[in-house]
């Protein structure tokens, strides 16, 4: 049984099918990198790609926190980078990707009450998630998001 989450997901347009880094396609699984897969998915994104400031960022993580807490989650660690946000959550009784998916929801609401470009798309779908079985695995992983970044 799992005693914590450990969420990935990244700002739009910043990791394309098809990137040089590889990729990760959703039912098949991790996916070595394909410039035409990628080119062909910079011809679909209906928005440019967005980095977020030092600002975003300190948005995206105190509503992180603050959704943990609302919860009553208890949030490990969160650190947002500018194409990226982890998040390390022990959650009883929550499915992995629903974590995930409600940070992007409300991390999306506040960034949209800060900004004032009309942007619809501030995240991928879908991201990257993992289960935290023991205490070892927790400390490397909390580590990992708060120092190794």
């Amino acid at each position: 049984m799992a005693i914590a989450f450990f969420s990935t997901w990244t700002t739009y347009g910043t990791w394309l099918p098809g990137d040089e880094r590889g990729w990760f396609h959703s039912g098949i699984g991790l996916q070595l990198s394909d410039r035409i897969r990628q080119y062909e998915s910079a011809l679909m994104m209906r928005e440019d790609a967005i980095v977020l400031d030092p600002e975003q960022r300190i948005i995206v993580e105190r509503t992180v926190a603050e959704h943990c807490a609302i919860r009553k989650w208890n949030l490990h660690a969160v650190h947002c980078r500018t194409n990226h946000v982890h998040a390390v959550v022990t959650a009883p009784g929550s499915g992995i990707a629903i974590l995930r998916e409600q940070f992007k929801a409300w991390c999306t609401r506040k960034l949209k009450e800060q900004s004032d470009s009309g942007r619809k798309n501030w995240w991928t779908e879908r991201g990257w998630d993992e289960y935290i079985d023991d205490d070892a695995a927790l400390a490397e992983v909390i580590e990992y998001v708060r120092d190794r970044q």
